[in-house]
């Protein structure tokens, strides 16, 4: 074949050619966007050693910003990245490669050495640039090989949209989840303040005759607080002591140490049906003093809490802790 001599390519069909993502095959190597010679020349029906020698013949034509080979490292690298899509590019190249099964110069192998000292690939590919992929359709002779190039060249001209329009998505989400952070630190900040100035229950209180409202609000306000759990320990509860369990945050437990009423089991167990589930332990005997439990602290109330200020009445944090409180209840 004489130097200049155009190689014939086999006819391809362009129809299942533009089937075929061209973007995918489009790498990025020494930050350059190329092609690889075996990609290429299965898309233009030929064996990857008969369009490199086509290429050499006309080597004038391909500078280094049109062609160059990879380096040992850069076929590695390659090699792993080809690994990973696997599937996708032996789903393209089974339905367009005619290339020969013996044609060991068109595969990405490496072969271990004798001496076992590394690694070397028999065959270090070449890569074209833009440039060197529309100065390919001088060389190859066909109405394909032109076909063939204008869908690559529109494949090429597809990719700065594809990352312009990614990059701005990008940004995008950075600019919501920075304002988000921003509105997130201004919310904390308000919380913050709305606490310093909320009040603050105080650790003891006492409630005079009739002053019902004021005493519910005061326990409820104590629910409120719970960040893990709240525990009451009270002869005497009915619905209303549920009624005052759903002002707790979620994810806080809630459990009541009573003693038998037909009635507050019905009531807790359609309580239960479509609120958090609140645990009712048997009391094994009467006690004569209330407790409530918030997280570690234990509050000693004067009256049970389905009557709370309906007369004299005071609640006050104690010293101990809780599960002293409730080790006792054992005995």
């Amino acid at each position: 074949m004489a130097k200049n001599q155009k190689l014939e390519i086999a006819n391809c069909d362009l129809k299942k050619i533009d089937s075929i993502k061209i973007e995918s095959l489009i790498r990025i190597i020494r930050g350059q966007q190329v092609m690889l010679d075996a990609d290429l020349a299965m898309l233009y029906g030929v064996e990857t050693k008969r369009l490199n020698e086509q290429v050499k013949r006309n080597i004038n034509r391909f500078p280094e910003d049109f062609m160059f080979q990879l380096t040992q490292e850069e076929s590695v690298n390659l090699r792993l990245q080809i690994v990973t899509s696997n599937e996708e590019l032996n789903s393209l190249r089974s339905q367009f490669a005619t290339l020969n099964k013996n044609d060991k110069s068109s595969r990405l192998q490496i072969a271990t050495s004798k001496n076992g000292r590394g690694q070397h690939k028999k065959y270090l590919p070449y890569a074209f640039t833009r440039n060197g992929i529309a100065m390919l359709s001088s060389v190859l002779r066909s109405e394909t090989a032109v076909g063939v190039n204008i869908r690559i060249m529109r494949a090429f001209t597809m990719i700065p949209h594809l990352v312009n329009y990614s990059t701005q998505l990008v940004q995008r989400i950075f600019n919501i989840e920075q304002h988000q952070q921003e509105t997130d630190e201004k919310i904390d900040v308000i919380i913050e303040k709305i606490e310093e100035i909320s009040p603050k229950p105080l650790p003891e209180q006492v409630f005079p005759t009739g002053c019902v409202w004021d005493a519910w609000a005061y326990v409820s306000d104590l629910v409120r607080s719970a960040r893990q759990r709240i525990v009451i320990i009270d002869n005497f509860v009915d619905d209303r002591v549920l009624s005052m369990l759903t002002k707790r945050s979620v994810g806080v437990s809630a459990t009541i140490h009573t003693r038998y009423n037909a009635q507050f089991l019905t009531d807790l167990k359609k309580h239960n049906t479509q609120y958090p589930e609140i645990e009712f332990i048997q009391l094994p005997q009467r006690n004569h003093d209330r407790f409530l439990i918030i997280d570690d602290k234990v509050y000693l109330l004067g009256a049970s809490l389905k009557d709370i200020g309906t007369g004299l009445c005071a609640v006050a944090e104690m010293e101990i802790a809780p599960e002293v409180i409730l080790e006792l209840l054992k005995h």
